[in-house]
């Protein structure tokens, strides 16, 4: 499959184009001939120096430290999605977007107090060292692991540069038995795709979880998965995504487009800011019935996914109204590995119809309770607890019925018996 350059990023989990250096950021105030850009950088300047020179704590009012600030302050203020990024934090961002990081390759969660593995991905340094399901991580490098410190902040321990060692010390069995590993880190790649299976009445299903780099090719293998296992409809299920690269969702919606449609167009302050994004693929546009499952947390990418879908007609739209992210994120890289997203555009589906602050509205409204909402989320993350009576004995409760799907594997019904009767379902309502 071919790749476009990822130039336009969305959602809380955004990608980047690199586009040049610190002058986008006129951090050379001073030389650019714009007398009120010179005018505001002179007084930004004198109050830095102002601070510097008089502020009791010299450290606090180091002039790297205080120009930083400052940044945070200029870009955060724009608007929720814009931010100045610190090198970690650009590095971070990169790796998120491309899909892979470097660590061990484990799930992990907190356990009544006791931090334990979900899962050492398939071929990963965890797996070849022999982590199992239901290890307890005691230390990280010698750095005794606490229960009252977050998951997130274990994960940062354990991830790392490829090719550098990590120690984990774990307690396995009954009794507990001690067992110290030396890991070398690996580049780790998130797979995009987390479920793809047949239901019955030979109806394909595909849980999509972000929009990264990767996701283009992982969705269009799974398809080809389920049409040479003869399914006939297709749930794509974009629930609690939280959106990612632009490019990632046109990838997605190309095998139901051919090639020239519109997918989907960005608009910037200017009306030359505007461009198109269009399906490049040679094969015929899929043809049959599909339902999109979104709810509060589907953003972003995910939203021009059901957004486009819908507005075409080519899907039926089940669940919650999205979050409505519509805006679009440039990623500046700027000097010393830093870097800033900056909201530059908003997407619009083909027919002009903005999702940016309304959302998706799915025409199958299904209402979920906070509590339905996480305790499927929970189920849909784990697989490997697919007996009943072993979930509840892990979580405390019985799996709930997810009426979401129920509702979109009725509409599939309702639109099969259409295309039975020689009606067209995917026309535009």
């Amino acid at each position: 499959m071919r790749r476009r350059l990822p130039t336009l990023l969305l959602g809380t989990a955004l990608g980047f184009l690199l586009a040049g250096t610190a002058t986008h950021f006129a951090l050379s105030w001073g030389l650019l001939p714009n007398r009120e850009l010179n005018r505001s950088a002179d007084y930004v300047k004198e109050v830095l120096r102002t601070v510097n020179e008089n502020h009791v704590d010299a450290e606090a009012a180091d002039y790297s430290r205080l120009t930083r600030e400052a940044l945070h302050g200029i870009v955060g203020s724009l608007d929720p999605h814009s931010e100045f990024l610190e090198a970690k934090d650009f590095q971070s961002l990169d790796d998120e977007m491309r899909g892979d990081f470097g660590g061990i390759g484990i799930q992990i969660e907190n356990r009544n107090n006791r931090i334990v593995v979900i899962t050492a991905l398939a071929d990963t340094p965890a797996e070849r060292a022999g982590i199992r399901r239901g290890d307890e991580i005691v230390s990280v490098d010698g750095a005794r692991v606490g229960t009252d410190m977050p998951v997130d902040d274990i994960v940062d321990k354990l991830r790392g540069e490829p090719g550098t060692k990590v120690v984990v010390k774990l307690q396995r069995g009954t009794p507990a038995q001690a067992v110290d590993l030396t890991i070398v880190r690996e580049r780790i790649k998130v797979k995009s795709v987390r479920d793809v299976t047949v239901l019955a009445d030979g109806v394909g299903y595909i849980q999509l979880v972000e929009f990264s780099e990767t996701t283009g090719d992982e969705f269009h293998a799974a398809l080809d998965t389920l049409l040479k296992q003869g399914v006939t409809s297709l749930v794509l299920d974009l629930r609690n995504n939280p959106g990612g690269l632009l490019d990632a969702a046109v990838w997605v919606a190309e095998p139901f487009f051919k090639r020239g449609d519109l997918v989907v167009y960005t608009q910037g302050r200017r009306p030359s800011d505007r461009e198109d994004f269009r399906s490049e693929i040679d094969s015929h546009p899929l043809r049959m019935p599909i339902a999109v499952l979104i709810n509060a947390g589907s953003a972003s990418a995910a939203e021009i996914v059901a957004g486009t879908l819908k507005d075409t007609g080519k899907a039926v739209i089940v669940g919650e109204r999205s979050f409505g992210k519509g805006s679009v994120q440039t990623i500046f890289k700027l000097r010393n590995g830093e870097g800033m997203r900056l909201t530059t555009a908003r997407y619009y589906t083909p027919g002009g119809e903005t999702i940016h602050g309304k959302g998706v509205t799915p025409q199958v409204e299904v209402l979920m309770t906070p509590e339905e909402d996480e305790r499927l989320r929970v189920q849909r993350s784990r697989a490997d607890l697919q007996d009943p009576a072993a979930f509840e004995a892990r979580f405390g409760y019985p799996p709930v019925r997810d009426r979401q799907l129920d509702a979109a594997l009725d509409s599939l019904r309702g639109m099969r018996l259409l295309l039975q009767r020689g009606l067209d379902p995917d026309r535009k309502p």
